[in-house]
């Protein structure tokens, strides 16, 4: 996912965004906990795409 994609979007489309992303690291790291991750390098991924929504959503209620 890139910034620029997410500058794109909408406060309300971010948001969906940011607790479909959450959502899915929470299954993430359940999976990890019980040994059924296929990628772990997966959750790091999304915790940088959380990362990323959450700095757009800043800059957004800063402009």
């Amino acid at each position: 996912m890139k910034a620029a994609d997410l500058r794109e979007m909408s406060a309300k489309e971010l948001n969906e965004k940011l607790v479909e992303l959450k959502q899915e690291l929470f299954n993430l790291r359940f999976q990890h906990a019980i040994n059924q991750l296929d990628n772990p390098g997966r959750i790091a991924t999304v915790k940088k795409d959380i990362a990323r929504v959450m700095t757009v959503l800043a800059q957004n209620e800063k402009a």
